[in-house]
């Protein structure tokens, strides 16, 4: 809040607030769709990139490098998130846009495997991993951007916008994938029709460099810089002090990360190669149950913020333990209202995991570490946990055990990383996020912390 000089000292919503909201979400959105319609694409991408004479092997080559830029995180997060503790939240937050929108319209322009040989995925490959490192520093860099930026009631409101673009930006990929199989022909898609929607966005992610560099840093950050308490080496720091909190945040991420992405790439690869639907079809069923999940978000967030990080986050995910065999083989019936079910259902637990997670990533370090702090543990569980599901579910689905055993793996995973933050999650929701409070105590599991009596 800010006082108005030609009102009479009615305060009123800071002017560049909602600059600040668009400008994260923008970009955010930018560096989702640019990783989603990789995966909406990965069968054209495989023939192009990794042609073989088995469909089946070309796809899981295909997801293995989505995979391999996974690998790449949590470089991006030590180096960006350490950018970010560094420089300013500000500059961490461009720096990773423009890396992603450059290999994006690059992957856009590759020559394929028959026109260069091998040189084709080698580059395909790097290309990932640019993306990748990108997506290291972007979502705890938005998360911290807004996180700091907010008001200490409505954090996890706030946060929740960072989930709520990057499925939206799932929404945009199915939407522009569904126009592409409309309106092209199965051949040229094939040809030249896949690299349409990665030469899009890259105007876009100027657009959100653009947005970026007109905003202020966070206020945390610049009363860092005024006090002197900008940490030199942030990474050795989270390494001495940080190690509890980025391993909760290793378990957070693990389970957030994997869901999405289930959402984000492997739902409609399963949908038509497992369950049988049409290829427009399950595009359609996507989009619909991204944009309700987007919707799901927000409310999860503000759930947050009235009863409590921690419940919210554990009963998201113990249902996805619980119910993502359910919630595929509903997807599995092949039936479209049937499978926006499924999708919903699955899609309900993990926007309550999702929300939490986010605005708890920020609030769980210290003001001199957090982007750091953040950025490790959120990529080391996407990276080493998250990052090989699309290909372990699609493997399991070749296996042809059972139509709902690629839910398996993050059935699993949410049970093994819930059980654990029973024991280890603390409450933070009203934990300080002034530079002021770096070195207080955590609070203890499963009790809030005093409640702050100014706004961070």
């Amino acid at each position: 809040m800010t006082l108005d000089p030609h009102a009479t000292g009615v305060p009123r919503v800071e002017p560049d607030r909602r600059r600040r909201l668009v400008a994260a979400g923008i970009g955010n959105f930018m560096e989702w769709f640019d990783f989603a319609v990789y995966g909406f694409f990965a069968v054209a991408i495989g023939a192009n990139f990794f042609p073989s004479s088995n469909p089946t092997s070309s796809l899981l080559s295909t997801l293995a490098v989505y995979g391999v830029a996974f690998l790449m995180r949590p470089v991006g997060g030590f180096v960006i998130g350490a950018i970010g503790d560094r420089r300013g939240r500000r500059f961490a937050l461009m720096l990773s846009v423009v890396l992603m929108g450059v290999a994006t319209a690059l992957i856009a322009l590759l020559p394929t495997y028959a026109m260069v040989g091998v040189a084709a995925p080698i580059l395909l490959v790097l290309l990932r991993c640019a993306q990748g490192f990108s997506a290291g520093g972007e979502w705890t860099g938005s998360a911290a951007f807004l996180v700091e930026n907010a008001p200490p009631r409505r954090r996890g409101l706030t946060a929740s916008i960072v989930p709520t673009t990057a499925a939206l930006a799932v929404a945009a990929g199915a939407a522009a994938a569904l126009v592409i199989q409309s309106t092209v022909a199965p051949a040229d898609i094939t040809s030249w029709g896949w690299r349409l929607p990665f030469l899009a966005a890259f105007p876009l992610t100027l657009v959100g460099l653009y947005m970026r560099m007109k905003l202020e840093d966070t206020k945390v950050f610049r009363d860092l810089e005024a006090q002197g308490a900008v940490v030199e080496a942030p990474i050795r720091a989270v390494g001495r002090s940080g190690g509890r909190s980025v391993a909760i945040s290793f378990a957070l991420s693990a389970i957030t990360v994997l869901g999405f992405y289930y959402i984000a790439t492997y739902v409609t690869t399963f949908l038509t190669t497992t369950a049988g639907m049409p290829r427009l079809s399950a595009l359609v069923v996507v989009a619909v149950g991204a944009v309700i999940y987007a919707a799901l978000c927000p409310l999860m967030g503000a759930l947050s913020d009235r009863v409590g990080r921690r419940p919210v986050s554990l009963v998201g995910g113990a249902g996805l333990a619980l119910f993502s065999v359910p919630a595929f083989l509903l997807m599995a019936t092949g039936d479209p209202v049937v499978a926006v079910l499924g999708v919903v259902l699955f899609g309900l637990f993990e926007a309550m995991h999702n929300s939490t997670t986010t605005v708890m990533l920020i609030e769980l370090f210290p003001a001199s570490t957090r982007s750091t702090g953040s950025a490790i543990g959120y990529n080391l569980g996407a990276a080493v946990v998250a990052g090989p599901g699309p290909l372990i579910a699609a493997a399991l689905a070749a296996a042809g055990v059972g139509v709902g055993l690629p839910a398996a793996y993050i059935a699993g995973v949410a049970l093994v990383c819930t059980v654990i933050l029973w024991f280890v999650l603390p409450e933070t929701r009203w934990r300080d996020l002034g530079p002021d409070l770096t070195r207080a105590a955590p609070s203890t599991v499963g009790r809030p912390a005093a409640r702050p009596t100014t706004n961070a």
